[in-house]
């Protein structure tokens, strides 16, 4: 595999730069970005493992904005197609998907976007593209990358396989020259190699980032009173969007219904359901009209939401990689969350049930495997952190103090020993045994498997007789762990000893181990400990930042509402964090926050610069767009020294309109933001002022505006109307328009 990178054009790199901070407001990249991006651009396939909310969708719409052509993202679903492009359009990205929810009109619009060069990045699911005609309409295009997004969906050995991914490989037959970037959230080794062959990739260069979620509370609770548990938590987080995992579609239901009947905000979502009743469903939590969602695994890949502060498996996962993605749903803006996994036995001998009933035997056996790693992360001794990275041949150099583990760490003792044993037979058996036909060895069994390898003559035969079984699983599965061993799945499960491994069996590194004790029920919370908690989590309540960020949470709520996207598309918790914490007053000020890019600011900024001053104790007072934004100190006034009230100011606005000024010539000359002048128009014309409502909006628009109207709805957005015409009309054109046309109909 290629380490080589081809410099791409010396003015791209400082373009994607700017692009980063104009469209997204981010003055730098996140770690491996850059280098991501520079590889692309040098027209190098690309392979990127990073882990949800790591930033992966900017290392391909960055390139895909400051290159010629359209980038074609090929994604699985369409929830994550659809909250992909509403979140590059408010940006400012010029975006489009197609997928079976748009129709032909639509589609046809779409295509000639991009043949024409209009479109910067285009969404298909791979059924779309790999459809009859299809390919040969991209020939068309100039297409400037294919991103795969969700890649790990290659491969059998992975978690989610799709089998439709596998005919992906076409794309490098067809478009030869053309670069392509994989990208997966949850990749282990086969599967990283699965990626690379099946794709067809040419000499890939593969970015590795942390799997890291620092910002991830992880917590294993046990299964008793699980109910009771999920109503505790939420009590102390009543603000907080959250998902809890079930296994079954009846579990779901049942829990979502006792939290409503609790006074949550809850729904359910399984695969039982219409398309329509789970759209309404996700659409609500979207909106954060709902606080929960309950749910199966059917919920969520690609669910772009970023302010989900926590996560709760009520049932063991089937396997880490899908745990992994799904706690990954909470914290992508890196603001702290939780993640809550409820275990019991009992559900690891359901899940082995399900997971090897009516499969083929090699599958069957995979499944069993990965369950039982699932079951160790959950009756793990050590770092909880450590495990998931270990699981993704990733080491963390010391513990993360951010899991239940590290906050009450169990006793230890010095089990190198015990660990040299178990590798010293492993490297004797040249790697060749698994988990069980290990124990086997070490305890001096002389069973079929043992005599039949020749096991009983290395020199470790019977070296553990003294541990029962129990104990030696329990030490084996602690060094799996903590990145002593990994399990080659393709070679009959057998185990392979690591570098680390490999420092421990030479005495150049220590081991602890904790000593096994077989699982008790584990003692129900105390009340003293419920009021301790209780108190933590709602210490910060009252200060003056978190009243100000549940204030700029509700603008955003109800400007979201308006325009008919999920709240987190006009700004993340992290940016409303920052907000309340910095309290920008100013343009300079505003576009400082990591999250507001110049489109943003331009849609937003002024409505929560105003709320920011109000907050402040004084009153916000509108001037000149540039001066009022770029002045160092904002201009603050007093109740008792209002100039004018609102309907004087909104009547100065008219007489100006009806002296033939412009909204333009209006703002300069009563030194009002452009924004507020048009706010005073739009308001008069509503309460049937006369305007002359074609200096805004001619007669050829209004009824292009009308008809598209018609062809929508009335039930339709602003938002979807906006989108709908391309972008053509602003929301103040839309508005009048509106009013224009109610006159008409005489309402």
């Amino acid at each position: 595999m290629s380490d080589t990178l081809t410099t791409a054009p010396p003015d791209l790199l400082p373009a994607a730069r700017q692009a980063l901070k104009r469209y997204y407001g981010y003055d730098n990249f996140r770690p491996m970005q850059a280098d991501i991006i520079q590889n692309i651009l040098g027209g190098k396939d690309t392979v990127v493992l990073m882990p949800t909310g790591g930033g992966k969708s900017v290392c391909f719409q960055i390139p895909a904005v400051v290159s010629e052509g359209t980038c074609v993202v090929v994604s699985p679903l369409i929830a994550l197609m659809k909250d992909q492009v509403e979140a590059l359009k408010a940006n400012g990205i010029a975006a489009a998907y197609i997928n079976s929810s748009v129709g032909q009109s639509e589609s046809n619009d779409i295509a000639r976007a991009a043949v024409s060069g209009h479109l910067k990045l285009l969404y298909v699911s791979p059924e779309k593209l790999l459809s009859d005609g299809f390919l040969q309409f991209l020939n068309r295009v100039n297409i400037s990358l294919f991103a795969i997004d969700e890649a790990h969906c290659i491969s059998s050995w992975g978690h989610d396989f799709r089998p439709e991914y596998t005919q992906l490989g076409a794309l490098r037959t067809h478009f030869p020259n053309t670069p392509i970037i994989a990208l997966t959230a949850t990749a282990d080794r086969l599967t990283k190699r699965d990626i690379i062959t099946q794709l067809n990739l040419h000499e890939p260069r593969v970015f590795l980032s942390s799997f890291d979620r620092p910002n991830i509370n992880l917590l294993v609770r046990p299964g008793q009173d699980r109910m009771g548990s999920v109503l505790d938590y939420i009590a102390r987080h009543p603000q907080d969007p959250g998902i809890i995992y079930c296994l079954s579609r009846k579990t779901c239901e049942t829990v979502a219904q006792k939290l409503i009947a609790k006074g949550v905000k809850a729904g359910h979502y399984h695969a039982g359901m219409t398309p329509l009743q789970r759209g309404k469903v996700q659409e609500a939590f979207l909106q954060d009209d709902l606080q929960v969602i309950v749910a199966t695994i059917a919920f969520g890949m690609g669910i772009d939401k970023s302010n989900v502060r926590w996560v709760m498996h009520y049932n063991l996962p089937k396997n880490i990689e899908g745990y992994y993605q799904e706690i990954g749903r909470a914290g992508r803006d890196g603001a702290p969350s939780t993640a809550i996994l409820f275990y019991s036995f009992a559900d690891v001998m359901q899940m082995r049930e399900m997971v090897t009933k009516d499969v083929p035997a090699r599958q069957a056996q995979l499944n069993t495997a990965k369950l039982e790693r699932m079951q160790q992360f959950a009756e793990a001794a050590s770092c909880r952190r450590k495990i998931l990275l270990n699981y993704f041949s990733e080491t963390l150099p010391q513990d993360c103090g951010n899991c239940d583990i590290c906050r009450n760490p169990p006793t230890t003792f010095d089990g190198t020993l015990i660990a040299q044993k178990a590798l010293s037979a492993v490297f004797r058996s040249r790697e060749r045994v698994a988990i069980n036909l290990l124990i086997d060895i070490l305890r001096g069994m002389r069973n079929q498997a043992v005599l039949q390898g020749g096991y009983d003559q290395i020199k470790t035969y019977g070296a553990g007789s003294d541990l029962p079984y129990l104990d030696w699983y329990s030490y084996i599965h602690q060094m799996l762990n903590d990145g002593l061993f990994y399990i080659a799945y393709e070679e009959g499960y057998a185990l392979k000893i690591t570098e680390r491994g490999h420092q421990v069996l030479k005495g150049q590194l220590a081991l602890p181990l904790k000593k096994f004790q077989p699982a008790e029920k584990a003692e129900k919370p105390t009340r003293a400990s419920k009021k301790a908690a209780n108190a933590a989590s709602t210490a910060t309540i009252g200060t003056p930042e978190a009243q100000l960020f549940e204030k700029l949470r509700r603008l955003r709520k109800a400007i979201a509402d308006e325009q008919g996207v999920p709240p987190y598309v006009v700004f993340s918790d992290a940016t409303l964090q920052e907000m309340a914490a910095e309290r920008p007053v100013n343009r300079v000020g505003m576009l400082g926050i990591s999250g507001v890019g110049m489109k943003k600011f331009e849609t937003y900024g002024e409505a929560f610069i105003k709320l920011i001053l109000e907050d402040g104790g004084g009153q916000y007072v509108p001037s000149d767009s540039d001066s009022m934004f770029n002045e160092p100190r904002p201009r603050l006034a007093k109740a008792e020294k209002t100039e004018k009230s609102a309907g004087d100011s909104e009547d100065a606005t008219v007489q100006f309109h009806h002296m033939g000024l412009t909204p333009e010539d209006i703002s300069e000359r009563r030194g009002l933001a452009l924004s507020t002048v048009k706010t005073h128009l739009y308001t008069a014309y509503a309460k049937g002022r006369e305007l002359r409502i074609h200096d805004f909006v001619s007669d050829s628009e209004l009824a292009e505006i009308l008809t598209a109207r018609a062809q929508l709805g009335n039930e339709a957005s602003l938002r979807d109307l906006f989108d709908h015409l391309r972008e053509k009309y602003d929301y103040f054109q839309l508005r009048m328009a509106a009013l224009y046309h109610k006159r008409l109909r005489g309402q």
